[in-house]
């Protein structure tokens, strides 16, 4: 989570209204039918949509904006009164003009950007291990030669290619919009003199090839930062995974929204029970999926050989490997499915340093004193409660 969207609260309400506009025009115009659809999804009109990734990035152009927003509905509010009144309506028509070019607008190449067809679409494949497994056997079809086993852009054929690779393991993937890394795997991209730098991909995947992809590239990028850093720049959401649990309304970690959950990968028997956490175990190895459920766990992974694929590769530990080593380790997830903290030693004894996604309180947690004499799991709990994530992907909040 960007640390401006905590100092200015109200930039987080500006890109939602962005997004939120220009989302809600191009439903309306599906359904009156004045726009098609592209790969499935209602097609956007035109060249050009508003940019709240480069709002995020600049400040200042933020800043103006809202000014802006703000100047346009005050002149709205004097053209009513005008329209009612009389005697205002030539003081207002003669000031309008001035007070528009004297306000300070942002620059056009900052709010505006280049479209795609597909610039709002949705993934229509969900983030689960199934589709981050399948992504990675794409991935080794079609990308790996040029942008290397680790995304890192140093694949065999790197050298030989237009324009270098990027890194993956950047800001790339995290300041694009879905819709628009889709397009350009499925079109391809081109530099700035038009000259092709990457080929599409649209005839050798299908669209929901191209959304397992994208979903293994972002996985692929996580583990990777983490791995370098130690910490999750971006917040990285729990996959969806299949599960058997003591609550037989319970098969998916989907249905455990709303609820903090637990990841023990190892050994399970040694787990407390903790009716603060729901308990999910992915066990050492796929022959205890036919145990009867510890008695600390809530649920057991099914999906096994992909779930351990896929939280290694989240974690950095492996990048297209077929026997991944996970080893004890335990995971933490807050109330709305990110992941939050991990703790390598798979022991019970949490604490604030095991923390891999941080983001800054806006106030001061409630209840704080209370906090300090519960045990670590207890103070990583209310943290993550007080500390909601504000995730931004391609100038949306999530």
């Amino acid at each position: 989570m960007p640390d401006r969207i905590v100092q200015a609260p109200w930039l987080q309400h500006l890109l939602e209204a962005i997004y939120f506009v220009q989302w809600q025009l191009l439903q309306c115009l599906h359904r009156l039918g004045l726009v098609g659809t592209h790969d499935g999804q209602p097609a956007w009109p035109w060249r050009w949509r508003l940019s709240g990734e480069n709002l995020l990035i600049d400040l200042g152009q933020a800043r103006a904006l809202l000014i802006g927003l703000g100047v346009l509905g005050m002149l709205a509010l004097l053209l009513l009164a005008a329209w009612r009144w009389r005697r205002l309506r030539w003081p207002v028509a003669l000031a309008a003009p001035l007070v528009l070019w004297a306000t300070p607008w942002p620059a056009a190449h900052v709010l505006l950007v280049p479209a795609q067809a597909s610039s709002f679409h949705q993934p229509a494949v969900p983030w689960s291990d199934q589709a981050i497994q399948a992504g990675a056997q794409h991935y080794a079809q079609h990308c790996v030669q040029c942008h290397g086993v680790r995304g890192d852009g140093h694949g065999p054929l790197a050298a030989q290619q237009r324009v270098w690779p990027p890194n993956f393991a950047g800001p790339l993937l995290w300041q694009r919009s879905d819709g628009d890394l889709f397009a350009h795997v499925r079109q391809g991209m081109v530099g700035r003199q038009g000259q092709p730098t990457m080929p599409g991909f649209a005839q050798q995947l299908s669209v929901p090839q191209t959304w397992q992809l994208l979903h293994y590239l972002r996985a692929l990028a996580a583990g990777q930062v983490l791995r370098a850093t130690g910490e999750w720049a971006q917040a990285v959401a729990l996959p969806d995974m299949q599960l058997r649990c003591s609550a037989h309304n319970k098969t998916s970690v989907r249905d455990w929204q709303g609820q903090p959950l637990r990841w023990v990968v190892g050994t399970g028997q040694e787990v407390l029970p903790d009716p603060r956490v729901v308990t999910i175990w992915l066990p050492a190895d796929e022959h205890n999926a036919l145990q009867q459920l510890p008695p600390a766990v809530d649920c057991l992974v099914t999906s096994q050989q992909a779930a351990r694929q896929t939280l290694a590769l989240l974690l950095g530990q492996q990048a297209l490997s077929a026997t991944p080593e996970l080893g004890q380790v335990q995971l933490l997830a807050d109330r709305h499915g990110w992941l939050r903290a991990r703790n390598g030693a798979g022991g019970s004894a949490w604490s604030e340093d095991d923390l891999i996604c941080r983001t800054q309180p806006t106030a001061a947690p409630e209840g704080a004193s209370a906090a300090l004499a519960q045990d670590g799991l207890g103070r990583l709990l209310r943290l993550m409660d007080a500390t909601p994530v504000r995730f931004v992907k391609g100038g949306r909040l999530h």
